[in-house]
């Protein structure tokens, strides 16, 4: 079987076999495994004496994951950590989606998800809809839900958000992945924290 690889070079796959295990996060499930099958892609001339890529199976959701002869993965991992117990079905996909942003580098659409997210976070707890960046933000705090130390992070998610909708700018890699950190501790502090503390301790009928 043959393709022609992004850098424009004739790849030839074999078979899948046992290949040198390997270990990474599967972008697609985030688990992290270490796989040893998959496919061997070689070039035209050498074959599989002069691989070119791999593409590796994850055994917990058995998609696949690429990496060419750079070991560059596609797709990449997702940054961030699974939240639990969050009661909005959009809030919980808005995060998930930044993070799978981050795993195919689109690090503008992570920071501009991140701001949508907190305005979602601020309607799944009462706020009303049609407001502006700036209610929702005085919403969360006023309300507690967000601690005093940290508005000027949320300050910091409008200007960021503002740059990479309104001027010419690109976001990087460490402005999307501090952005989305943040709203996985925020969303621990307003979802995941005060669920658990209700399963430990449930009110008394």
């Amino acid at each position: 079987m043959f393709f022609f690889s992004p850098y424009g070079m004739l790849v030839m796959w074999n078979n899948t076999s046992e290949l040198s295990s390997r270990s990474f996060t599967c972008g697609y499930c985030g688990s992290n495994v270490s796989s040893q099958k998959g496919f061997i892609g070689g070039d035209q001339y050498g074959g599989m004496r002069n691989p070119l890529a791999y593409i590796y199976i994850c055994h917990a959701c058995l998609r696949p994951t690429f990496f060419d002869y750079s070991k560059e993965q596609f797709p990449g991992s997702m940054f961030g950590n699974d939240v639990t117990d969050i009661t909005d079905k959009d809030v919980n996909e808005l995060y998930n989606e930044a993070r799978r942003c981050t795993s195919a580098k689109a690090y503008t659409a992570t920071v501009l998800c991140c701001r949508k997210l907190l305005m979602h976070i601020a309607v799944a707890k009462g706020a009303g809809e049609n407001k502006t960046f700036a209610e929702y933000v005085d919403y969360l705090s006023e309300k507690g839900f967000v601690p005093l130390e940290s508005k000027e992070w949320i300050d910091h998610i409008r200007k960021m958000g503002n740059e990479a909708n309104h001027k010419i700018a690109i976001m990087n890699q460490q402005d999307a992945e501090n952005l989305v950190y943040f709203m996985e501790i925020l969303l621990k502090l307003v979802f995941e924290f005060p669920a658990m503390e209700r399963k430990k301790y449930p009110a008394k009928k």
